[in-house]
């Protein structure tokens, strides 16, 4: 049996190798053209899912927005109790004197009032003082999650290392 004729088919051939082809030959691979019968149609893909995720991430987008600004709007138009004081330079000089109220003229109009908000000043430093507090004790919270994070990586490092930092030395060549 002659090995080339396996590979490269040079060499003689046997006998028994040329009655397998023949025999194998029926089977072999034979390339054809494809065809696509006429009638075949081809049905067209209508994709609504891309198209459903973005109607419905803007929905959801506006409805946020919408919340959100109702709430501030709410937050911002809850009636405040103001102080009304009477400024005692406005009352004197529009106070009408005896003589002009005895002339017959019209009397004057009333004092001018002056409106104050004190207590929108107070709510806003407690409401600060309180949104302060809260962000100290988020910014604790979170600093304690980092550095427990930090502890269980480095653990988590030694462990897939399989040595502690003392024998790191030992695993390194020497140089010269």
């Amino acid at each position: 049996m002659n090995e080339d004729y396996l590979w490269d088919k040079s060499g003689q051939p046997d006998p028994e190798i040329q009655q397998l082809e023949e025999i194998l030959g029926t089977l072999r691979y034979q390339p054809k053209q494809l065809v696509i019968p006429a009638n075949l149609a081809v049905p067209r893909r209508r994709r609504y899912v891309p198209l459903l995720a973005i109607a419905a991430t803007v929905l959801l987008a506006l409805l946020a927005a919408g919340v959100w600004l109702r709430v501030r709007v709410g937050h911002k138009s809850q009636p405040q109790q103001a102080n009304v004081t009477t400024s005692p330079k406005a009352v004197e000089e529009k106070t009408p004197s005896r003589d002009t109220v005895a002339e017959g003229s019209n009397p004057a109009p009333p004092a001018i009032t002056i409106a104050r908000n004190n207590k929108r000043r107070s709510s806003v430093s407690a409401l600060k003082q309180r949104e302060r507090e809260e962000a100290l004790a988020a910014k604790e919270q979170l600093l304690f999650a980092l550095r427990l994070a930090s502890e269980k990586l480095n653990l988590a490092q030694r462990k897939t290392q399989g040595t502690s930092p003392a024998n790191q030395i030992k695993n390194q060549h020497r140089i010269g």
